[in-house]
């Protein structure tokens, strides 16, 4: 099956400084792909070139087999879009922003999916009665979703979207990603700061750095690859040296306590072990966020 969302050397050059380089990677349909990158890196950048907001210096890019630039109507079509900065009617109430962005496209959202994402998202009558400028910035946010999500589009395109919400309405976005990958036709390209959200939510992550794409993983195989930290605990002096195998690095070590890096299995450092006074070993794994601080700080 061919990709839903491919770019291939993708580049914006604006004279003074590149916002994105030869960007390549791609997008299966029907995947959460978690898109990160520090501030400045290029997210919103690639977002306006595959939303034709901005056009490519170089390079292309595709959604549903449509060239973002030159076939710009038919790919967004296939688009639901959630900006990191809403684009406000102010005097529009909540209903009528609904009506009027679900009157531009190409089928009308289906009255269920709509009241079914209303409710997901505490959105009310009296809510929807008032006019977007009297609303807060999360009850803005939550309607963004809604209109991004309630055609049931081929593509999301969702940036920053729990910017602002309550955690109970980041467990309901949670939900409503775990249903789309469900049904499997909605393809989800999401930019978040948010590590621990794209942790829970997404199949694979690309990241971004000073324009270019320098991983793309599946959690998965980042999880596989990420180390883990044991501190084993000494009930007494212990003059051995820690042992040495591979994929083991001593972080610090002191006459109570070794504190290790693993990558792999357990069963040789524990076999290792016997015969010491261990009184105690913890085992933490690291975070996606500990994978991508890393990728965001390595030169």
């Amino acid at each position: 099956m061919a990709p839903i969302i491919r770019t291939d050397g993708l580049t914006k050059d604006y004279g003074h400084v590149l916002g994105v380089d030869g960007l390549t990677f791609e997008v299966d349909q029907g995947e959460v792909m978690g898109f990160l990158g520090p501030n400045g890196s290029g997210k919103t950048t690639t977002i306006r070139l595959l939303l034709d907001l901005l056009r490519p210096t170089r390079g292309s890019a595709t959604i549903g087999g449509f060239d973002c630039h030159r076939q710009s109507l038919q790919a967004r079509r296939l688009v639901g879009y959630l900006p990191g900065e809403m684009p406000v009617y102010p005097e529009l109430s909540g209903a009528a922003y609904l009506a009027y962005l679900g009157s531009l496209g190409a089928e009308s959202p289906a009255p269920d999916i709509v009241q079914h994402l209303l409710s997901r998202f505490g959105i009310g009558p009296a809510e929807l009665k008032r006019r977007l400028r009297d609303l807060s910035h999360g009850m803005k946010r939550k309607l963004g979703i809604v209109q991004a999500l309630m055609t049931r589009p081929k593509v999301a395109i969702l940036d920053e979207p729990t910017s602002g919400l309550d955690p109970l309405m980041i467990e309901a976005f949670a939900e409503t990603l775990a249903e789309l990958k469900r049904d499997g036709r909605t393809t989800v390209f999401l930019s978040s700061h948010v590590l621990s959200e794209v942790e829970r939510t997404c199949d694979r992550v690309a990241v971004i750095r000073d324009g270019r794409v320098v991983a793309v993983q599946t959690m998965a195989g980042i999880q596989e690859g990420l180390p883990r930290r044991v501190t084993v605990h000494i009930s007494q002096p212990e003059s051995r040296p820690v042992p040495d195998l591979p994929g083991v690095r001593l972080v610090s070590r002191d006459a109570a306590r070794w504190v290790l890096d693993v990558v792999g299995p357990l069963g040789p450092l524990l076999d290792r072990l016997h015969g010491m006074p261990v009184s105690d070993i913890d085992v933490q794994r690291c975070s996606l966020e500990d994978y991508v601080l890393r990728l965001y700080t390595d030169r």
